[in-house]
């Protein structure tokens, strides 16, 4: 049980969660530190990513809140140095900020061709470059050290194809091709200390999504009853289930991982529908 313990050890790493605000994002803050990672809520609302932090430092975690814009390279900066005054490095980064944009959604009555480019470039701005630009603020930190994880949130829209979400799913597509451009590039000149990796969600009940699979008496709408079916496992996952793979893709338990998609969708990516 020691080399094991040592092995999925994130005891004390420094870890920057973006999106830490939401519903994943914050799940895999508070696993992380009951893990005993020393974790950076970062948000864009100042008052949301206090309450996070608080809310781990009264179960006995360490939390710092440190809200930014990750569109904002200078709020990111500003970011990078307040960790680095207090904690000294930078160990893992989960980037957890994305989401959705209704605009860029087609939805059964519309038409693909009807699309505005404007909410096509803020779904792509919010996960593609909401993914890039902390990955160059804090992973230059890494790559300084010769050592650290980030971790990128993909999602199964990018390895299947759903219906409806074309900015989303495109978005996502991009973050794992971007991970494993990065997992090489940074193995190749930084040493294979720095690695990067992403996780996929399945289907997970979020603030966006929430109306989009349930009713308002909790029971399934049809498009979350077409997810279920595909879902060997029959059901949604819930956001603290993220958390273990997380904290395999710190530790040094993979250290020899890099540039890997890992679904976490009960089965989702493995089954057919027949």
């Amino acid at each position: 049980m020691d080399y094991v313990s040592s092995a999925f050890s994130v005891q004390d790493k420094v870890t920057i969660v973006t999106g830490s605000t939401g519903v994943l994002g914050g799940a895999m803050a508070h696993g992380l530190a009951r893990a005993g990672a020393k974790v950076v809520i970062v948000g864009r609302r100042v008052e949301r990513a206090e309450e996070v932090a608080q809310a781990i430092d009264r179960v006995g975690g360490q939390a710092m809140a440190a809200p930014g814009d990750v569109l904002r390279s200078e709020e990111l900066n500003q970011v990078r140095d307040r960790v680095l005054s207090q904690w000294g490095r930078i160990d893992i980064l989960i980037n957890a900020a994305g989401g959705n944009v209704p605009a860029a959604t087609i939805l059964p009555e519309q038409s693909f061709f009807d699309m505005p480019q404007p909410a096509f470039e803020q779904v792509m701005d919010l996960n593609l470059l909401g993914t890039v630009l902390p990955s160059q603020v804090f992973g230059r930190v890494m790559a300084d050290q010769g050592a650290g994880s980030i971790i990128n949130i993909s999602s199964m829209a990018a390895q299947r194809i759903l219906t409806r979400v074309v900015g989303y799913s495109a978005a996502k597509a991009a973050i794992d091709n971007f991970t494993r451009w990065l997992a090489v590039e940074a193995a190749r000149k930084y040493g294979s200390g720095v690695r990067v990796n992403a996780i996929a969600p399945g289907f997970f009940i979020g603030e966006q999504n929430r109306r989009l699979l349930l009713n308002e008496d909790e029971s399934l709408t049809e498009r979350g009853q077409q997810i279920i079916q595909h879902t060997p496992m029959g059901r949604f996952g819930e956001a603290d289930e993220l958390v273990g793979t997380a904290i395999w893709l710190g530790s040094a338990a993979s250290q020899f991982i890099t540039g890997i998609v890992v679904p976490v969708d009960g089965g989702f990516s493995a089954f057919s529908g027949i």
